[in-house]
């Protein structure tokens, strides 16, 4: 697939022209930065936006930028609650969402947390895992119904899957001495395993489902970490590979978010469905010289056929 969008692109440039009056879209995290801004973005060129949150009084200040959005476009936004870290909240905000009855388009699992201090969900999970996967995986299962045929599932991954694959015989490192990273990891990777299997299930119906890097952004996802992470993490950002690759660098909010909206209603359905996006486009699978390229174990359709049965047993729904 050839396009003409990059790292540097935003959501303004790869939505330019895009007219998405009467499209139903749901972001999740739209507290702060790359939800707004997604939200933001679908709202400005027509869409009827819905924004999850955990914190419906921040969301509501955060996202007044979306309601101005919408009100010159012709869109609407609207908020509902969701704490991804409680499957009693994923499942009620699940439930009002199917009673209220309206189709979805595309759902933008945006939502995170990242390099959290080893805890617990309320559910008793890993709180990376827990919330970065088992939370979504239950709210969108529970909702695909409303998917209309031809909608999308867009889950927001990381490069810092390649900090490691799922371990679904300790994914709440029961037994394995608990990294921040590692779980971080473990739950992005598990955010792509979940969009392959999905997509699988739901293609032949028109559904397809992707997963995205947004790329190096400076948001409230680091509020974990301590200055010297911090720092660390900026110093390998920006020092080259030995094969001379450009060194990373930082992006905008706009630019972060650019990959989330090209993938969810600019590309091609079957360029990106049940694989794995950076810079609005397909990511390269294992190429070393790819510092933003994606893990063939992310892409392991028995491994994501895996994750799917361990994290129903996990959540205790057979979907």
């Amino acid at each position: 697939m050839t396009n003409a969008f990059g790292a540097e692109s935003t959501t303004d440039d790869v939505l330019k022209g895009v007219d998405l009056s009467g499209k139903r879209i749901l972001v999740t995290g739209v507290s702060a930065g790359l939800g707004v801004e997604t939200a933001r973005a679908l709202a400005a060129h027509g869409a009827r936006v819905v924004g999850a949150a955990r914190d419906l009084g921040k969301a509501r200040a955060a996202t007044e930028i979306v309601r101005s959005a919408a009100t010159a476009s012709g869109g609407s936004f609207e908020l509902v609650a969701l704490d991804l870290a409680s499957l009693a909240s994923v499942r009620a905000c699940a439930d009002a969402l199917l009673a209220d009855g309206r189709a979805f388009d595309v759902i933008i699992c945006n939502a995170g947390v990242m390099a959290a201090p080893q805890g617990r969900t309320v559910d008793g999970f890993e709180t990376q895992f827990g919330t970065n996967h088992l939370g979504h995986f239950v709210l969108v299962n529970r909702i695909a119904p409303l998917l209309k045929p031809g909608g999308r599932l867009v889950n927001l991954s990381s490069a810092g899957h390649r900090y490691s694959d799922v371990d679904l015989d300790d994914p709440n490192f029961d037994h394995t001495p608990y990294e921040p990273f590692v779980a971080y990891g473990r739950s992005k990777t598990a955010n792509i395993l979940f969009a392959v299997e999905f997509d699988r299930r739901h293609k032949e119906k028109g559904v397809r489902a992707t997963a995205v890097h947004p790329g190096g952004i400076l948001t409230e996802l680091t509020r974990h970490m301590s200055q010297e992470e911090l720092d660390g993490l900026m110093k390998a950002m920006v020092t080259a590979p030995p094969d001379g690759e450009p060194p990373m660098q930082l992006k905008t909010v706009p630019q972060g978010a650019a990959t989330s909206v090209w993938a969810a209603v600019v590309a091609p359905a079957g360029e990106v469905g049940g694989h794995y996006c950076l810079d609005c486009h397909v990511a390269r699978i294992d190429d070393v010289s790819a510092r933003a390229g994606v893990r063939s174990y992310a892409l392991d359709p028995d491994n994501a056929r895996a994750l799917w049965a361990k994290s129903e047993d996990m959540v205790g729904e057979r979907f």
